[in-house]
């Protein structure tokens, strides 16, 4: 396998490292680095990924190792990698991975986690399961590892054998402040920004991590950012204030922060009908490859609806389905993205124009969408169409994940507030 020079720099400066963590910008070719070093390792290796991952994962393997690979999704194989003696390599899903027995009693393996910030949230139980496993080497591979937040690389950092304590992490890198509750009375932690920044990277390098950023590699094109509004309804506005209401004979009942927010967002995406025809026009507007991201069914039916009579070959990628055909065959195809199945890991370099139909609220997948075609192999500028209602919930969406930041019902709640006002 012909490494870049700076995967082969990454793996030199991690060789006497056997707990490895390689967070490479989206793009950085980091699925190569962690398979090159899985295979420097005699052990059998446990690779642990999203679902949307699996065959991706089990081909790669199969393409350019000799090794038998198993899909651990499968029983069978499942049984038949637990037989197995020697090198190969076992691909399983986070959501199924503490649902298999055989895993909490193994030991002596490579335990190999792509996307490793899955892992992020430590009460978990998927996490706590993997924190309790036993591997004899482990790698970590992610784009975003923290999105931002230092104290969300705890997790990580115990499987990269640093045994420091929660308590003691929050006390030397990150800051605190403690803010009154409205509702409670009472006072509450929140993150408000980080210490001893530097200390903590010189830390993570004596373990075995290794951070390298897109600009610090190539010079990959421009990326160019194009807002495309489209007014709020009125029923967006009747519904943001009564909470209720009736659409096409469907009632829509905010009775939650959660709900109000989710349908708000719905009101501004596919139940706009000067967004949906702004999609069109978009899509009109150019015959090259087009990505598009969503979030909702909904949002997916109504767009394919739009462009029907258009006639472009389309690729779709979300929870249940995984289709990228026309993406790869057809220059002036238009491929689907459902946010939490398509954000992270695919290479879509051939095309250089994406769509946001509607924004996501977690910023990990904002900035993973935007690395889809940003990447190694890129050569043309590549072009963030993002549509927006200004003056809605979407424009603080967007706002809050500029700073890097997710969109929370606590935010939501905020927003309400003022727009009442």
């Amino acid at each position: 396998m012909q490494l870049y020079p700076h995967q082969q720099t990454a793996l030199e400066k991690t060789a006497h490292f056997n707990r490895v963590a390689y967070y490479l910008d989206m793009g950085l070719g980091k699925t190569f680095v962690g398979s090159e070093k899985a295979n420097s390792f005699p052990e059998k290796i446990v690779l642990v990924c999203q679902k949307s991952k699996i065959d991706d994962w089990v081909n790669h393997f199969r393409e350019h190792y000799s090794f038998t690979v198993f899909d651990l999704t499968n029983k069978k194989q499942l049984e038949e990698f637990t037989g197995t003696i020697g090198k190969c390599v076992g691909v399983i899903n986070y959501d199924l991975v503490f649902r298999r027995s055989y895993f909490a009693y193994i030991s002596g393996f490579t335990l190999m986690l792509d996307e490793s910030s899955n892992i992020q949230n430590e009460t978990a139980k998927r996490s706590r399961f993997i924190l309790k496993m036993k591997p004899e080497n482990v790698i970590l591979l992610s784009g975003t590892p923290t999105a931002g937040k230092y104290e969300k690389l705890w997790s990580q950092l115990r499987l990269l054998g640093w045994n420091i304590s929660k308590d003691l992490f929050y006390k030397q890198y990150v800051e605190m402040e403690w803010i009154e509750d409205h509702n409670s009375g009472f006072k509450i932690p929140h993150i408000v920004g980080y210490k001893n920044v530097d200390r903590l990277k010189m830390k993570l390098a004596e373990h075995g991590a290794i951070f390298m950023k897109s600009e610090e590699v190539f010079d990959l094109p421009e990326q160019i950012v194009i807002p495309v509004h489209s007014k709020p309804t009125k029923e967006y506005r009747k519904f943001m204030r009564d909470a209720v209401i009736t659409i096409d004979g469907r009632e829509f009942i905010g009775d939650t922060i959660l709900s109000k927010r989710i349908y708000a967002r719905m009101m501004c995406s596919y139940l706009n009908k000067e967004r949906v025809a702004a999609f069109k026009d978009l899509v009109q507007s150019t015959e090259d490859r087009l990505i598009v991201f969503y979030n909702f069914n909904e949002e997916l039916n109504t767009m394919q609806s739009a462009i029907e009579e258009l006639e472009r070959p389309v690729s779709i990628v979300n929870g249940s389905f995984k289709d990228l055909t026309a993406y790869e065959e057809a220059d002036d195809s238009i491929t689907f993205l459902q946010y939490q199945a398509g954000a992270m890991g695919l290479n879509l370099q051939k095309a250089n124009k994406i769509i946001y139909f509607s924004m996501t609220d977690r910023s990990e997948l904002f900035e993973q969408s935007k690395k889809r075609i940003h990447r190694i192999g890129q050569t043309q500028p590549c072009f963030y169409y993002q549509m927006i209602c200004p003056g809605t919930v979407e424009e603080d969406i967007l706002h809050t994940l500029e700073m890097r930041k997710d969109y929370t019902d606590e935010l939501f709640k905020k927003y309400q507030e003022a727009f009442d006002c």
